[in-house]
């Protein structure tokens, strides 16, 4: 094993605590979503065609403004952080509500944010997406981590007329404009596609997570308009990549949250042999273990957000660290919720089945728990013996 390296000039102590803005923002989403996104009405339209609840985007986005904290106030936006926007993913995982939060507002602001901002078109796009009014996807499949980019699959001409397929891109369905990582004449680059443009076709799949739709893109000489090349599209894309997984980790602490809260609640409440299941020592202690989980998360998750709003050079570390164990959590915590609930946790009726979705498909997301573990292992200097 080799000596660890040294990441970076140690630098203030990262900020795990929520602020009262932070507060307020939450109690503003969580009655949001206590009003718009209970259990029944997720589970109606799941059983609908539309991919995403879009009055409940339109409050969410528009009305309270989480969709424009990530940008600067001069381009239409709040002027906020990750912190913000992890607060606000962590009421979403809470109830695994169906809109295009992570993709759109966090993924396709941050990559639009790596390129030239003073760019007329560039600033359009960004007032477009924090007004809430344009929803837009980063053209990658769901799994593709930070650091996954070493070739995409599309290919642009010197007038960009964009050729190639992308698969299983997240919320797909739901964008009205897709930011396309191709291979141009002269490098990488970074183009914007309406998505009702000539030669685009968008073919949903069914996913194990219902409430985050799949779609393969197909571009057939579909004409991009070009946002970056070379290192700068390249970082734009990695940026967004790694805000995504680092912001994930919050969309999985509050799937954890949810399902302790609900297993706690339904425990203390089923009885069996005239007492309540919950006071039985063996169910205390795997709540108990649970719990210790869930905190553990709660901080790596926080820790991961405040190194992205404060653009800490040990972003890379926190964000993997995150990944690596709020991914397991978020499905543990969910395959216990089922479990503990017995025959009940087995039904459609039942949310539970929502949340061991969301968690499983999270748990692939951005890249799996194991390939952010080699990624740590690298970014900290350690290797095989």
């Amino acid at each position: 094993m080799t000596a660890p390296q040294t990441l970076a000039t140690a630098g203030p102590d990262p900020d795990l605590l929520y602020s009262e803005d932070e507060d307020a923002l939450r109690d503003a989403v969580r009655s949001l979503l206590a009003d718009r996104s209970d259990p029944a009405t997720v589970l109606a339209g799941l059983e609908s065609d539309v991919p995403y609840d879009t009055r409940l985007w339109r409050s969410l986005a528009t009305d309270i403004g989480t969709a424009g904290l990530l940008v600067p106030d001069k381009l239409g936006g709040q002027g906020a952080s990750a912190r913000e926007a992890a607060v606000v993913l962590e009421e979403l995982g809470r109830c695994a509500a169906p809109v295009p939060y992570l993709t759109s507002a966090v993924v396709a602001v941050t990559a639009l944010l790596g390129c030239d901002t003073a760019d007329p078109e560039t600033a359009t796009l960004l007032g477009a997406l924090a007004g809430g009014n344009t929803v837009g996807v980063l053209a990658l499949p769901l799994t593709t981590g930070p650091g996954g980019v070493a070739e995409t699959a599309v290919r642009a001409d010197a007038g960009g007329a964009l050729t190639g397929r992308v698969t299983s891109v997240a919320d797909a369905a739901s964008a009205e404009i897709l930011l396309v990582p191709a291979e141009g004449p002269d490098g990488p680059a970074l183009y914007a596609v309406e998505a009702t443009a000539d030669g685009v076709r968008s073919d949903t799949v069914t996913p194990l997570d219902l409430t985050r739709p799949l779609g393969h893109l197909t571009f057939d000489g579909a004409h991009g308009r070009l946002l970056a090349t070379g290192d700068r599209a390249r970082a734009a894309v990695e940026r967004a990549l790694l805000a995504g997984a680092g912001l994930l980790a919050s969309e999985q602490l509050g799937v954890a949250e949810w399902c302790l809260a609900e297993t706690v609640r339904h425990t203390a409440e089923r009885t069996q042999f005239g007492r309540p299941i919950g006071s039985f020592q063996a169910l205390k202690h795997r709540m108990a273990a649970l719990w210790l989980d869930v905190a553990s998360a709660r901080a790596a998750a926080r820790n991961a957000a405040d190194a992205l709003a404060t653009d800490s050079p040990d972003a890379p570390v926190a964000v993997a660290v995150a990944q690596a164990y709020c991914a397991p959590v978020a499905v543990r915590a969910a395959e216990e919720c089922i479990q503990l609930h017995g025959g009940l946790g087995m039904t459609w009726e039942h949310p539970a089945h929502l949340f061991l979705k969301r968690a499983k498909s999270d748990e692939i997301a951005f890249g799996t728990p194991g390939r952010h573990r080699d990624a740590l292992a690298g970014l900290v200097g350690l290797s095989a013996p």
